[in-house]
């Protein structure tokens, strides 16, 4: 994506705040990616001391995909880990090339992560005007 693109309120409005929004108790899961070997933006530090207290559930998978295998890394607070088990399956399919519904995936992972409706509207709408 350009980074001189400017995006429309509601897209991304979590990103870099997961960690507060999690610990207010406010988003339920929180989701990173990126090739394997890429991967260097995973705020595995910040999450940490979190984890280790038990306050947020960390599940890693690398996915294989051509040409490179995906890293997923996704927290999520206690008792809200079945998000992670049904993005992952998402996530697989993703990286396999069997998705069926891109914009029912992708409604469905915003909800997993915890976006309100009208965030998870203005994600798709720009993402089939810009796609």
């Amino acid at each position: 994506m350009d980074d001189d693109v400017e995006l429309p309120p509601g897209i991304g409005p979590h990103n870099d705040c997961e960690l507060k929004l999690m610990l207010a108790g406010t988003k339920p899961m929180a989701m990173f990616s990126d090739a394997v070997h890429v991967s260097d933006y995973f705020p595995e530090a910040d999450f940490a001391p979190h984890v280790e207290a038990g306050k947020i559930i960390r599940v890693e998978e690398i996915i294989p995909k051509e040409p490179y295998d995906m890293l997923y890394l996704f927290y999520a607070l206690p008792d809200e880990e079945w998000r992670i088990e049904q993005a992952l399956v998402m996530c697989r399919n993703l990286c396999a090339g069997t998705v069926e519904d891109h914009d029912a995936d992708s409604a469905r992972m915003g909800e997993l992560l915890g976006y309100a409706a009208e965030d998870i509207e203005v994600f798709l709408q720009h993402a089939q005007f810009h796609g």
